[in-house]
């Protein structure tokens, strides 16, 4: 269970987590557009996962067993406020429809692969049990 002030911590990781990876789209929607850059954007969503995660254990200062509620706290905020954004307020990401759709694409694969780590980095600080 997650003590209150690790959940506002989470909470607030979300928030900066959102923020960066909103700056990174309005202000490099290139790195999206361009094929190359795309693919390579993908690619590092691996190693940032990677990094939000152990970011979020120390900061939180997660147990083990608090690994996986502590980062889906923080992956289900920033994928509410990247819901509401897109909705109600598209433009905050991209002047256009179509750096939108990108951008909503890359960040969908983000919170797809850094909750599959999460999984993973959580059942390997878990004590085996027979």
């Amino acid at each position: 269970m997650l003590r209150s002030w690790q959940v506002a911590l989470c909470g607030c990781l979300a928030i900066a987590f959102w923020i960066v990876a909103t700056l990174y789209i309005r202000l490099l929607p290139s790195s999206l557009l361009d094929p190359l850059q795309g693919a390579l954007g993908f690619a590092l969503g691996i190693p940032i996962g990677w990094l939000c995660i152990r970011l979020t254990c120390r900061v939180a200062r997660l147990a083990p067993s608090q690994i996986l509620p502590g980062c889906m706290v923080v992956l289900a905020c920033t994928t509410l406020i990247d819901g509401v954004a897109l909705r109600w307020l598209p433009t905050l990401y991209a002047s256009d429809e179509h750096t939108g759709r990108l951008a909503a694409a890359w960040l969908l694969w983000g919170y797809g692969v850094t909750a599959a780590l999460v999984v993973v980095t959580a059942s390997r600080h878990q004590p085996e049990t027979s």
